[in-house]
């Protein structure tokens, strides 16, 4: 771009998507005197996903403000908690994000899935159709204009994904009542009725079950139910939620 010079500084949160140049403080940039702020933004590295309030000159604008020459551009983060207004809040997660996935199931948050790589037009298009909070850690995903709405994870680790989540969004929590394979219901379930389901090891130990309503996999409180039990238990304490009678 070549025309009017602004004067950009971009909040501390935002650092990791500019150059470690720009971190420190306002720096130039020079616009085309015709694209948008947003349209800037973007292309000094930052995901719209990911800005917050846009201030120039001390007035908050929108993206669609064409930066003028000598303008002083102040980029905030996104505030947390943040609100996702026009719909319930519910995720979609790419295929890189599976751990996350299944933890915020168990959390009870509805989140689809993808566990193949269908591609970033029709992840942005299944966001836009079923109006889910597309969260990625695929920058050049989260600029695709027809996403409904979407969020960075800014980690790796997935203990620090389940924790970015949910104070940014603050979904409301009930552990136990979703599959973790499929997202759909759980319900409480007898060892008869789920009895062809099951292992003769699995008969012969438990007793407590619970059920998908959609795929119809069987949870029970097996080897790996302690852990869960903790994750389930941090996540509650820390972000708040009731706990489900559906607790397998």
């Amino acid at each position: 771009m070549n025309g009017p010079e602004i004067l950009i500084s971009f909040a501390p949160e935002l650092g990791i998507f500019v150059p470690p140049e720009r971190r420190s403080g306002p720096t130039t940039a020079v616009t085309d005197g015709a694209s948008t702020l947003g349209h800037v933004v973007e292309s000094l590295g930052v995901p719209l996903t990911e800005a917050g309030a846009l201030v120039v000159d001390g007035r908050e604008v929108a993206t669609a403000h064409v930066p003028a020459a000598g303008e002083t551009v102040t980029v905030h983060a996104v505030t947390r908690p943040q609100p996702v207004p026009g719909a319930p809040l519910r995720f979609l997660l790419d295929v890189h994000l599976g751990t996350l996935a299944r933890r915020l199931r168990l959390l009870g948050v509805d989140t689809a899935y993808e566990s193949t790589d269908i591609g970033d037009p029709a992840l942005a298009a299944r966001s836009a159709a079923e109006r889910r909070v597309l969260l990625s850690r695929d920058r050049g995903l989260l600029r695709r204009r027809e996403l409904w709405a979407g969020a960075y994870v800014y980690s790796d680790r997935p203990d620090d994904q389940l924790r970015d989540v949910l104070g940014r969004f603050t979904p409301e929590l009930r552990p136990w009542t979703r599959c973790s394979a499929c997202n759909g219901a759980l319900r409480p379930a007898t060892k008869e009725e789920v009895a062809d389901r099951l292992e003769g090891g699995t008969r012969g130990t438990y007793d407590v079950f619970a059920q998908c309503e959609s795929c119809a996999r069987v949870f029970w409180r097996g080897a790996h139910h302690d852990r869960l039990e903790d994750i389930v238990e941090r996540a509650v304490a820390e972000f708040g939620g009731p706990r489900a009678a559906a607790t397998p």
